[in-house]
């Protein structure tokens, strides 16, 4: 092989390099781009989930209130509070 010819063989080398490496990059930025993507997604995600999670925590706390219970349980049960006389303790 002459030095014409390595010369020839080199550049060719470098050159399959270089465009191995431009293409990798081309993929990179991609992707990298996708995953952007993605997260901005995922993000709008948990911001819903947590507005969601806070109104069913409100939701279940208007339910679970006490004067809430104890109207209900007074209008659709007929329930009372007991007098003095009727309430009776029992001792282990």
């Amino acid at each position: 092989m002459n030095k014409q010819q390595r010369i020839l063989v080199l550049a060719t080398i470098l050159f399959v390099v270089v465009m191995m490496s431009a293409i990798g990059m081309v993929y990179s930025k991609h992707k990298t781009r996708m995953l952007f993507v993605e997260l901005q997604q995922l993000n709008k995600e948990v911001v819903s989930l947590n507005t969601e999670w806070g109104r069913l925590q409100l939701e279940q706390s208007a339910w679970s209130d006490h004067s809430r219970i104890e109207r209900i349980a007074r209008e659709r049960l007929g329930m009372v509070t007991p007098e003095a006389g009727q309430i009776a303790f029992i001792r282990p």
